[in-house]
Order: C-alpha cells, then sequence, then structure tokens
C-alpha cells in the first residue's frame, strides 16, 4: 500500500515516515507550503529532504498557500474583528492537512495518507493518544470522519521521549530531536497581535466595564484580549484581580470581573462534526466529556442536538470559554464522539 506522510522538517513526521518504512508500507512524502515565507520554508525543507534522502523516499512539494488563506488565514483574521477567539489549526486539519492534502496524494496514486500527530483511530473513531502530555485528538476533532479510513497515525502509541530518544541514535536526523518545537499556529512567529496589526488599528483606547456596566477603567485595543485575561487593562480601585468577561468589538469596550464570575455551566455549539454519525441518538440527549480548550481537562456534560449543533449542560463548571474556540466531546474510552464551535 502507498502512502504518503506530510514531512513538516520536524522529528516527529520523520520518526513516522520511518515507523511507515518499517511497517512494510510504500513511502512518499510531501512538504507543505501553506503560507509565503521564505526563510521558514528555506530550514524546513531543507531538514525535510534529509529526511527524504535518508530513508530513500521521493519528496513532493504541495503549495496550499491559496487555499490556505481562504480557509485559515482570513477566517483567523474576521474571528478576531468579531471578538471570537479562532482554533485555526482546527480549520487547518480539516481543509488542508486531512483534506487538499488528500486528494494530493490521491492523485499521485496513493491510498491513504499520513501525518506526524499524536492521536490514534481504535474502533473507527479518532481516539486520544498513548502520550497524553502530547495528545493532539482535539486539534483533530474538526475533521471529516470519512478521513478516518484514509489515515494512519503512526505516532498515536508511542511516547514523545521515546520518538526523541530514537531519532537522537540516527546521524542524519539527530538534530532533529533536539531542534525547538515549533508554535500550534505554524503563521504566527510571536504574537497573533502582529498578525492582526497588518489589518486593523489593535491599539485603539477603549472602556472597561464592570458586570453592572459602570466604567471601571481603560484599555488599549479589544483586540488585546480574549475572555479569561487577566492583564492589560486598567481597573481603578480594584483590590483582587479581575478577569475579561465579555468584549464588545462595535463599542470597542470590555467587561471584566472576578474569577467566579468566569464560571460557566452552559453554552452552545454550532456545525456540529459527528463520528458517530447518522444512527447515533444524539437527538435524545447523552452524557459525555468536553474540552473547550486544548490544554483543559476534559469536564463531564449532557449535551444535545440543537440546530446545526449542540446544546451543553456541564456537570462542574468551566472556567473562561470563549466563542469561535473548538469544544471537543469525548466518550468514556477516550474517543471523539463529535466537536462544534463554541457560540
Amino acid at each position: 500500500m502507498k502512502v504518503m506522510i506530510g514531512l513538516s522538517g520536524g522529528v516527529d513526521s520523520a520518526m513516522s515516515a520511518k515507523y511507515l518504512l518499517e511497517s512494510g508500507y510504500e513511502v512518499a512524502g510531501c512538504y507543505f507550503r501553506l503560507f509565503k515565507d521564505d526563510k521558514y520554508h528555506e530550514k524546513n525543507l531543507a531538514n525535510a529532504r534529509k529526511v527524504a534522502d535518508f530513508l530513500g523516499i521521493e519528496l513532493f512539494e504541495a503549495d496550499f498557500s491559496s487555499e490556505f488563506a481562504r480557509r485559515v488565514y482570513e477566517p483567523f483574521v474576521a474571528s478576531y474583528e468579531r471578538a471570537l477567539t479562532p482554533n485555526p489549526c482546527a480549520h487547518c486539519n480539516r481543509h488542508i492537512k486531512f483534506g487538499a492534502f488528500w486528494d494530493f496524494a490521491r492523485e499521485r496514486g496513493c491510498e491513504k495518507i499520513a501525518t506526524g500527530h499524536y492521536a490514534r483511530i481504535e474502533g473507527g473513531l479518532l481516539a486520544a493518544a498513548f502520550d497524553e502530555r502530547k495528545d493532539q485528538s482535539y486539534f483533530l476533532a474538526n475533521i471529516d470522519p470519512a478521513m478516518l479510513g484514509r489515515v494512519i497515525f503512526p505516532l498515536g502509541e508511542r511516547l514523545k521521549s521515546q520518538i526523541k530518544f530514537e531519532a537522537s541514535q540516527i546521524p542524519q536526523i539527530a538534530a532533529l530531536a533536539s531542534q525547538k518545537e515549533s508554535s500550534e499556529i505554524c503563521f504566527v512567529p510571536r504574537s497573533y497581535l502582529e498578525i492582526l496589526s497588518r489589518h486593523f488599528d489593535t491599539h485603539a483606547p477603549g472602556l472597561v466595564r464592570n458586570s453592572a456596566g459602570e466604567v471601571v477603567g481603560r484599555h488599549d485595543g479589544y483586540m488585546n484580549f480574549t475572555i479569561g485575561k487577566r492583564k492589560g487593562f486598567t481597573y481603578d480601585g480594584a483590590h483582587e484581580p479581575h478577569y475579561v468577561l465579555a468584549i464588545d468589538p462595535e463599542r470597542n469596550e470590555i467587561t471584566v470581573g472576578e474569577k467566579e464570575e468566569l464560571a460557566t455551566f452552559k453554552f452552545e455549539t454550532k456545525n456540529f462534526n459527528d463520528f458517530l454519525g447518522n444512527d447515533s441518538n444524539l437527538n435524545d440527549g447523552f452524557n459525555c466529556f468536553v474540552k473547550v480548550r486544548y490544554r483543559s481537562r476534559a469536564l463531564p456534560c449532557r449535551a444535545r442536538r440543537k440546530g446545526d449543533g449542540l446544546s451543553v449542560e456541564l456537570l462542574e463548571p468551566a472556567y473562561g470559554i470563549a466563542r469561535g474556540q473548538l469544544a471537543a466531546f469525548y466518550n468514556d474510552k477516550n474517543q471523539i464522539i463529535g466537536s462544534g464551535f463554541i457560540s
């Protein structure tokens, strides 16, 4: 079986390609160009070529920059203008890494694609990786469920420490084991505000209000804030830490409050991505676990279908839930049963 793997120039994809070869697959590699940054691509493409040469596999280059701009970058910018907190990796995974890449690989005779993500496919469902600290199933929860039969995750049952150690023992790719981990948002080198400042005035002064609507301070631009942030604004006379509770982009105002005011027991999502299929009983309501951000703990909840999304009641509070973020729903086996964007 011929498999094409995305080779990013990092250790995870390099070792994934090696494991695929050792498992008997015919392997080809592919380096993605998602945005224009010659210095970034020069370094990573050189690493990908070293890996391909060492493994003796063909390396393709795919320019997905136009699709990336339309599907990922432009929605990212537009989301902040509307005071949403976007999740560009979730969109990139669905439309690029498990969308355009699949089309590219299939046109070149491949039956499956592979990536260096830490995730598993178990019982026909996307499941959390064995290495809980590196698990990336949350970021993959927005991919088309039909892709699960076309994808291989070679690292799903391995530890990151094991990957780095094995790579360090191979002279041709040992340098990859010690290089700095790549940013989760590949097109944001330092701060998302650098990106937004190309399109907006991100430092327009505005008012800070408390939850009673009273003016209590000032800030330097609503785009500097996401829900739950506790710095960057003034609050006259405050003795306790205060956090952003709400953002009003039209008035350029933020509302702040103490931590307990961040607690949320209910929220809704849209664009539900159903991994169980139409035979599931989601319309009747169901118990599961939900992650509302990558590093958060999966919280127990009760959910039911509402429109094209879900209505969710948490059994314990979540703090700082932000509109635009992905909510990933898990069963008690740590398998993804669906996802949606918080509305």
